[in-house]
This record gives structure tokens, C-alpha cells and sequence, in this order.
């Protein structure tokens, strides 16, 4: 019997600057769910928009926050697990004066 691979539907929302580097609203199927699944996915599909989203260690960018539906996922969010249909929001710090 061959091997059947299940994925779930994820939502990542990315902010308008961002749009240019892929779809203003991405569905991405993941195998896992987990943000760090997820962005492994927006790394091999769109390489551009996960250098926005990630340094170069692979770490969430300092001004960058992820949102999983309304609760901020924490900066330790590889592991931070999601549910089918759940929406993953990418948020920039504003700072200055």
C-alpha cells in the first residue's frame, strides 16, 4: 500500500509591504502543524517573504511578530502547534517618534 502524506489548510496573512513577495493572503498546506512546519513551507515557496519573516539562524526577525488567530505565538514558536484552518497573521513592529 502506498504511502498516503495528510495536510491541513493553513492561512498566513502577511502585511501590504510584504505582498510583493508573495500573495497578500497564502493558503500553504503543511504535514505538521506547527509555525515552525509552516515556516519551512513559506522557505522552500517563497524564499523572499521567509527572509522578511526570519533572520539568517532561522529565528523570527526582532521587529516581526506571528500571530495565530488573536494570541501572539511566542518567540519561541517553532514548536507552537496549529489546527487545520487555523490563521497565522505576520505583524511588524512600528517604532520611532
Amino acid at each position: 500500500m502506498p504511502l498516503v502524506h495528510k495536510t491541513m489548510e493553513i492561512r498566513l496573512l502577511t502585511p501590504y509591504i510584504l505582498r510583493k513577495y508573495a500573495d497578500d493572503e497564502l493558503t500553504i498546506d503543511i504535514e505538521q502543524l506547527t509555525i515552525g512546519a509552516l515556516l519551512a513551507e513559506v522557505r522552500r515557496l517563497h524564499p523572499a517573504l521567509y527572509t522578511c519573516i526570519c533572520d539568517e539562524s532561522g529565528k523570527l526577525r526582532q521587529h516581526i511578530n506571528l500571530f495565530v488567530g488573536n494570541d501572539l505565538a511566542s518567540r519561541d514558536y517553532f514548536d507552537t502547534k496549529l489546527h487545520p484552518g487555523d490563521v497565522v497573521s505576520v505583524y511588524q513592529s512600528v517604532s520611532g517618534g
